[in-house]
C-alpha cells in the first residue's frame, strides 16, 4: 500500500458561544482540530487529529502539510516493518528539530498517528488491538530511548509488557465489552450552577461516579463552586479539580491550602506545564491532603514526563494523544508511569480527542498496569456526533472500541460545515 497524497482540514466548532471548554486561560474557546487525511492507491486512508482551541490551528495545519511530503510516495509495509525510522527522520531531521517541541512535535504526531491508523485498518484491527498484539520487544524497538533511559530503559520496559502476557488474553475478556472507566468534566468555569447541574444529574443516570471542574481565577468563588460540585455528587464520587496552570507555586501554595476540606482526589495543572521542581515543591507541600496533583495534557515530550515521574512530582499520569509525536511517545510514556506506578489518566475532549485517548486506555490496562483499578480516562458530553463511529459509554465506562484503527472517520457534511474560515458555520461570523 502506497501514500498517494494527503489533504488537511482545518476544522472548528462555535463552542464559544455556550462557554463550554472555558477555563481560567481559555475564557472563550472554540474547539478545533487539524484533520489529516493520509491518501493511499487503496480505499484506506490513514486519519489523524490535533486538537486545538481556535486561534493557531492554520499553523499545525501548515506544519501537517510540510511534514506530509516526506511520506507521499512512501509504502505502508515499510512503516509497518519499523515505525521508529519515520518518527526518527521526522523528529531529527537535520534543520526542523531546530523548533523544537510545540506545533513541530504536534505536527510530527499527526503524521505518525495517520501512519498508525491506516495500518490498524489495514490489519482490520481497532488502533488498541494492534497495540497490545505486538511482541514486547516490537514496541521497544517503537521508541526513542536517548533521554529516558536514566528512568526506564529497554530491557525494563521488555520485561514490563513481558510479565503482561500470560493475562493479556483475560483482560481482553474482561475488557470485551466495558473498557475503561471514565470521568466527566462538567465544571466548565463560563457555566452557571444550574448548567452544572444539569450536565451532573444527566451524566448520574449514565453511571458515571468521577467529576471535575475548572478553578483558578478567584479562591473564594472557586471554594463555592467545589462545595455546591460536592454537595451535587455527594461524598462517594471522586470529585477533582483543573487550573489550567493559571497559578504561580507561591500562589498555589496559599489558593490549595482552602481546598483541603473537600476530600478531592486531584488538583490539576496547578502551575505551567513543565515546572518539574514546583511540582515537586507542592507535592512536599501537601503531602498530607486528600489530594495529589495531575500533570501531562500539555507536557511535549516523553523527557517532560521523566521529569515529573521520576521526581515523584505527579501521583496521576495525564497523557495526551496528540500532544507529543504520536503512538510512539504515547508507548513511552505509559511504560514509564507503570515503571514508577502512577495510574495513567489520559486528557480528553475536543473534536474527536476522546476517540484516540480510549485507545491509550485500553492498551494500559490491558498489556501495561493491566488493570483498572485507579486510571481514570476523560470524557466530554459534547462534540461526540462529529465522526461516524461516536464515542459510546456505558455504566460510566467507555464501550469498548471496535472501529477500526482510531475511529475517525469523518462525517463529510460536518466537515464541510465546520471548515475554516469557508464552512457554512463560519462565513458570517467573526473570530477572536
Amino acid at each position: 500500500m502506497k501514500i498517494t497524497g494527503f489533504e488537511v482540514v482545518d476544522l472548528r466548532v462555535p463552542t464559544s458561544d455556550q462557554m463550554l471548554g472555558s477555563d481560567p486561560f481559555h475564557k472563550e474557546p472554540d474547539y478545533s482540530s487539524a484533520v489529516l487525511q493520509l491518501k493511499t492507491d487503496t480505499d484506506l486512508q490513514g486519519i489523524s487529529v490535533v486538537f486545538t482551541v481556535g486561534a493557531g490551528t492554520d499553523w499545525i495545519c501548515y506544519g501537517i502539510q510540510d511534514l506530509c511530503q516526506l511520506v507521499v510516495g512512501t509504502d505502508l509495509e515499510d512503516f509497518s516493518e519499523a515505525p521508529f525510522k519515520l518518527y526518527q527522520r521526522l523528529i531529527d531531521h537535520h534543520q526542523l528539530r531546530w523548533l523544537h517541541d510545540g506545533v513541530f512535535r504536534m505536527a510530527a504526531g499527526a503524521v505518525l498517528n495517520a501512519m498508525w491508523d491506516l495500518w490498524a485498518k489495514q490489519q482490520q484491527k481497532p488502533l488498541w488491538k494492534l497495540l497490545v498484539d505486538l511482541d514486547p520487544v516490537f514496541v521497544a524497538d517503537c521508541i526513542d530511548w536517548r533521554n529516558i533511559e536514566d528512568a526506564l530503559t529497554r530491557e525494563e520496559a521488555i520485561d514490563i509488557l513481558t510479565q503482561r502476557r500470560d493475562s493479556v488474553e483475560r483482560r481482553q475478556s474482561e475488557m470485551s465489552e466495558i473498557g475503561p472507566k471514565a470521568y466527566c468534566t462538567a465544571g466548565w468555569l463560563g457555566l452557571t450552577d444550574d448548567q452544572i447541574l444539569a450536565t451532573i444529574h444527566r451524566l448520574q443516570e449514565q453511571g458515571f461516579d468521577s467529576f471535575k471542574l475548572k478553578v483558578g481565577r478567584n479562591k473564594e468563588e472557586d471554594v463555592a463552586r467545589i462545595q455546591f460540585m460536592r454537595d451535587a455528587i455527594g461524598m462517594e464520587s471522586n470529585l477533582m479539580v483543573d487550573a489550567n496552570q493559571y497559578l504561580g507555586v507561591e500562589e498555589a501554595k496559599s489558593y490549595l491550602e482552602a481546598f483541603r476540606p473537600f476530600d478531592l482526589k486531584w488538583i490539576e495543572e496547578p502551575i505551567a506545564r513543565d515546572d518539574v521542581l514546583g511540582y515537586v515543591e507542592l507535592a512536599e507541600t501537601f503531602a498530607t491532603a486528600s489530594f495529589d496533583f495531575a500533570c501531562g495534557e500539555q507536557a511535549a515530550s516523553p523527557v517532560i514526563f521523566k521529569q515529573l515521574l521520576k521526581s515523584g512530582a505527579i501521583k496521576y499520569c495525564q497523557i495526551d494523544a496528540v500532544r507529543v509525536a504520536g503512538v510512539n511517545d504515547v508507548m513511552a510514556i505509559i511504560l514509564m508511569a507503570a515503571k514508577y506506578d502512577v495510574p495513567v489518566c489520559p486528557h480528553g475532549g475536543g473534536i474527536a480527542l476522546c476517540n484516540m485517548i480510549q485507545h491509550y486506555g485500553m492498551w494500559d490496562q490491558v498489556a501495561v498496569s493491566g488493570h483498572s483499578n485507579t486510571q481514570l480516562v476523560e470524557y466530554i458530553d459534547f462534540l461526540q456526533d462529529s465522526v461516524a463511529h461516536p464515542v459510546a459509554t456505558k455504566d460510566g465506562h467507555y464501550v469498548t472500541p471496535t472501529a477500526l484503527g482510531w475511529g475517525l472517520d469523518f462525517l463529510p457534511d460536518f466537515l464541510e460545515q465546520h471548515r475554516y474560515p469557508e464552512g457554512e458555520v463560519w462565513k458570517n461570523r467573526s473570530t477572536g
